[in-house]
């Protein structure tokens, strides 16, 4: 069966939504699917055994020369104009030249003729839905794959905020829902959540988790990290919403309770953290914590299976529907996850209500405790700081992707 993929990007340096998109793809085709990859990245990238096309911005439109003049007004002037330009067209000029591109590139390659198309996107971008959205030939072979709340005023809090152009933003949202033929969520609580603002959504979707992609050639490990100690590591984005102050807090009243942890005890904080500076500043010379800028994703996967535990940090809040991209790499990396975040969260309905390190985000107590848990493990045999999940690791592979698309297709 033929599948056409419509990605913005494919470029896993980019955001943690292409990597995720990436992984998807590379396991769309091990579980033997004919694929055809339409990409909006920009720059030539090509998945080994896969076809890929790169779709290029349409340079001579009237969209482009408005975006490019809105671009330099606001870079000479400081003044920023997007957000109310967006309130009268619904997107900005970039937005809809990308989408119109898109769309061109799709219809040269509708010869291709695919049991299904599958537009795959990152952050808060959506171009290749809203390109589909203009191709209703296609729409009874659509899955839509939403892999985040959208519109912003539908994020749980504390994300949630109100654009400007909301409304034209909300009745996007819902033409996707309708007019598609499937939608896919890599989450279940994300569906559930949705399904609440949108009811279409009940009955034509299907849950996708991000899947593993495991790097067949290992990366070497970074000259700071020092193996053989008892190693806690944050991987990713610290989001404005993911406030690492109580993780911090807990760690060091770990450090104060436990003399030895001194000597042989590291906190990692691995990726952008500009959102907290006044944070982390006091501890950027601490011989215990390690704070880094972002490493290739390569790296970041050899250090994700090298240290003793990894650690989900998500905000503070009363739900957190979101599966981070990084989950199903922890999983397959298996050493334990020190979950912070709220009591409804994805994560925490994956590993079970038994799972025994979870706390809230802001409980230091709960942190503190958890690490130490895991530190006596560690000190009694490292080799016992094991996750063993199984169950999580078919969760996220080609089988059971395999499984739930030719439930679809088949029918």
């Amino acid at each position: 069966m033929k599948i056409l993929v419509i990605s913005e990007s494919i470029n896993v340096e980019d955001s943690s939504g292409s990597k995720v998109n990436v992984a998807l793809i590379s396991n769309l085709q091990k579980a033997g699917f004919q694929l055809k990859v339409l990409h909006y990245t920009h720059q030539e990238i090509q998945l080994e055994g896969i076809e890929c096309v790169w779709l290029k911005e349409n340079k001579i439109s009237i969209n482009y020369l408005l975006s490019r003049a809105v671009r330099v007004f606001q870079r000479h002037t400081k003044i920023y104009i997007n957000t109310h330009l967006e309130k009268i067209f619904g997107f900005s000029f970039t937005h809809t030249n990308d989408t119109h591109s898109i769309k061109k590139g799709i219809k040269k390659h509708l010869d291709f003729n695919p049991d299904l198309v599958l537009t795959l996107s990152k952050g808060s971008s959506f171009r290749p839905h809203r390109a589909l959205l203009q191709l209703p030939e296609l729409h009874t072979k659509w899955m839509a794959y939403i892999h985040d709340p959208y519109p912003f005023h539908m994020y749980p809090r504390p994300y949630n905020w109100v654009e400007k152009s909301y409304e034209v933003k909300e009745a996007f949202v819902l033409a996707i829902t309708q007019k598609s033929a499937h939608l896919a969520f890599p989450s279940l609580l994300l569906k559930e959540w949705m399904e609440s603002y949108f009811p279409e959504v009940a009955h034509k979707s299907v849950i996708i988790p991000h899947q593993i992609k495991t790097e067949t050639q290992a990366a070497p490990l970074p000259d700071f990290f020092i193996r053989n100690e008892f190693s806690l590591l944050h991987a990713g984005n610290l989001l404005r919403q993911r406030n690492p102050k109580f993780l911090i807090e807990g760690f060091l009243r770990f450090l104060d309770n436990h003399s030895s942890a001194r000597s042989e005890a590291k906190l990692y904080l691995i990726g952008n953290h500009s959102c907290h500076e006044s944070v982390l500043q006091p501890y950027l010379n601490h011989p215990n914590i390690i704070i880094k800028d972002y490493l290739e994703y390569k790296t970041v996967q050899s250090l994700e299976k090298e240290v003793s535990v990894n650690i989900i940090l998500e905000a503070v809040s009363e739900i957190s529907p979101f599966l981070p991209g990084k989950f199903p790499n922890c999983v397959v990396a298996n050493k334990p996850i020190l979950i912070l975040g709220p009591y409804y969260s994805e994560v925490k309905r994956l590993l079970g209500n038994q799972y025994p390190y979870w706390s809230e985000a802001n409980d230091v107590e709960a942190i503190e405790k958890n690490i130490s848990d895991l530190y006596a493990i560690w000190k009694n045999n490292p080799e016992e700081l094991r996750l063993n999940r199984q169950d999580l690791i078919d969760y996220s592979t080609e089988i059971n992707l395999k499984q739930t698309l030719n439930n679809i297709l088949l029918k």
